[in-house]
């Protein structure tokens, strides 16, 4: 592929992690030096929803799941061999991985260990598209995993985050870090934060695709409402962190204690999910979109889950949030591994 033919990110998702340290630091200055900013977020509070960080998050889910390709779904399961190596990498190796290294490292810092737990249960389906399309990986097998992975979570992801936060834990001696929620509560959260914006974008998608063509809809609609999903995350992100100014001054430690294990997750779970495809065969193309579908994570889904459940000022909340902080300059890092992979191990 000619260098004017590679896919670029975009100027927006080139600087994420800058942009989300910028949100941080907005909103810590916020509500450290104008404290009266917190009596304001608190008049639009309903129970324990804060509605703007409610819509922020909402909106923030929208755009990545209208671009979506459902009718590509079908493609996913041709390859019986290839989708059921993604489901284990996705939904049995990912989800252990997190929990063993959330346990490992976190253990005494509860709040910051359910977070990372709920980091690994969400599985990416948004930015896992721009990863794979800079490592030159198969576009639409990735498009159908993402799909795939989207009508998964909504079916199954209040289940897992019910197991892995409250049952598992206690197998491993840790009964005073369990928390007690209701997979109902769990499964509230991720009708309002996934199954809304994902009945929105399957009928945007099916209806405009119906109104219009395909390459209007690829070409001019997805691009006017990509950057929503930056902008609903760092207005998410200056509220939530404006709630929590005073408070803030410990962030530089917690945020290292919570990416080393972070760090550690991206990089063995791609290496793995790379091994394994190579080892059933699957050329370059598809290992390549496995493996980037199994390090990435939803993190929007885990901010939203967290906040909705556990509370804008908890640990959890705060340790979703660190979540593309550290995973956008990994993945960068990690196309830059594939496309050596591939040079030396995909040659033929």
């Amino acid at each position: 592929m000619s260098e004017c033919h590679k896919k670029q990110l975009s100027f927006l998702d080139r600087f994420l992690t800058l942009w989300i340290f910028l949100g941080m630091g907005i909103g810590v200055a916020a509500g450290y030096f104008y404290p009266f900013i917190v009596g304001f977020w608190n008049k639009f509070q309903v129970g324990t929803t804060n509605i703007p960080i409610a819509i922020g998050l909402i909106l923030m889910m929208y755009p990545p799941l209208a671009k979506v390709k459902y009718e590509e779904l079908g493609d996913v399961f041709k390859n019986t061999k290839v989708l059921l190596l993604s489901l284990v990498q996705n939904w049995v190796i990912g989800p252990i991985l997190m929990f063993v290294l959330a346990i490992t490292f976190l253990r005494d810092y509860p709040e910051y260990m359910i977070g990372l737990i709920m980091i690994g249960l969400a599985r990416c389906i948004a930015m896992v598209i721009v990863w794979n399309e800079l490592a030159e990986g198969d576009t639409e097998y990735c498009a159908g995993l993402v799909a795939f992975n989207s009508i998964f979570q909504v079916l199954f992801f209040s289940l897992y985050a019910w197991v892995f936060i409250t049952v598992l834990p206690r197998w491993f001696g840790l009964q005073g870090v369990v928390v007690n929620i209701t997979m109902g509560q769990i499964a509230k959260s991720v009708f309002i934060y996934l199954g809304i914006p994902f009945l929105a974008g399957i009928l945007t998608r099916f209806v405009l695709l119906k109104i219009r063509d395909k390459t209007w809809y690829e070409t001019r609609f997805i691009p006017a409402i990509s950057p929503i999903t930056l902008i609903a995350l760092l207005f998410t992100i200056v509220v939530m962190f404006s709630l929590k100014g005073e408070t803030i001054v410990r962030i530089p430690v917690d945020v290292v204690r919570i990416a080393v294990p972070l760090l550690i997750y991206f990089v063995v779970m791609f290496l793995i999910s790379f091994f394994l495809s190579k080892k059933i065969g699957a050329p370059y193309g598809q290992s390549a979109t496995l493996s980037f579908t199994a390090a990435s994570n939803n993190f929007e889904l885990a901010i939203a889950v967290s906040v909705a459940v556990f509370g804008i000022h908890s640990g959890v909340a705060f340790t979703a949030v660190i979540g593309p902080l550290v995973e956008v300059p990994v993945l960068i890092s990690l196309v830059a591994v594939a496309l050596w992979i591939r040079k030396k191990y995909f040659a033929h």
